[in-house]
């Protein structure tokens, strides 16, 4: 009875040490395929983004965002008002293809600003604040930023208008969206809005919101007015394209 005991612990050993090493030896197995596998897998590139974003409490929006890749995928958010009495909503975001040609300029003045590294704020105490402003760079050998409220760097000035004139564009479209869903008689006075600041050269690239215009031009319900404003904006944005 001793014996049978004895051999029934021994074979109960054997049997557990074999599953444990095999386990161990699976696991093992495992890990070392999967690190070979990740030193394998070639690295995901990341795509070169610039990024501006601008704090001015007071104005509407009091902050807002955009980030454009060299791909031409863009991004934009912001806490504007849809009108001039509502409330702050929800914080609006959208993304959006950008212009082949915008982003070449775009990541020109990037370049020529030497990819913001370093100051880039004048640090004049006697100019007045027009917001806080980061502009940013990124890729996969570089991620640099700067902020500042007046840069006397052309190419950061540029590219601050830039920015700033894709943000009124921008915001337009997201009123106009509204406008055209919730009270189309709204329109016309926005879209005059919209050429007053066109003939100023302070709007930004009109095709970003070319949909919405178009929605406008082909909606009969719009007044005509409202519908051939529309019309000209975009004619005056597809000319300059050429």
């Amino acid at each position: 009875m001793k014996d049978f005991a004895s051999d029934f612990r021994s074979l109960r050993k054997f049997w557990h040490n074999f599953f444990c090493m095999g386990f161990r030896k699976y696991w093992c197995s495992l890990a070392v395929l999967y690190a070979i596998a990740s030193i394998a897998q070639p690295q995901q590139a990341t795509t070169p983004t610039v990024a501006f974003t601008c704090d001015f409490p007071g104005s509407d929006p009091s902050h807002y965002a955009i980030s454009v890749s060299s791909d031409g995928r863009a991004s934009y958010t912001s806490d504007g008002k849809l009108t001039r009495d509502s409330e702050p909503s929800e914080p609006f975001s959208l993304d959006f293809s950008m212009p082949q040609a915008t982003v070449t300029r775009i990541f020109d003045l990037a370049k020529k600003a030497h990819y913001f590294e370093g100051a880039i704020d004048s640090k004049k105490k006697n100019i007045a604040s027009t917001g806080q402003k980061t502009l940013s760079y990124k890729n996969g050998q570089r991620n640099t930023s700067a902020s500042y409220n007046y840069s006397p760097v052309p190419a950061v000035e540029e590219l601050t208008s830039v920015f700033q004139n894709l943000a009124i564009t921008l915001e337009f479209g997201r009123r106009l969206e509204f406008d055209h869903r919730y009270q189309k008689l709204a329109i016309n006075e926005e879209l005059q809005r919209m050429s007053d600041i066109s003939t100023r050269d302070e709007l930004g690239d009109v095709t970003v919101i070319a949909s919405t215009l178009k929605k406008i031009i082909d909606d009969p319900s719009v007044v005509n007015t409202a519908r051939a404003r529309a019309q000209r904006l975009l004619d005056s944005a597809s000319a300059g394209k050429k």
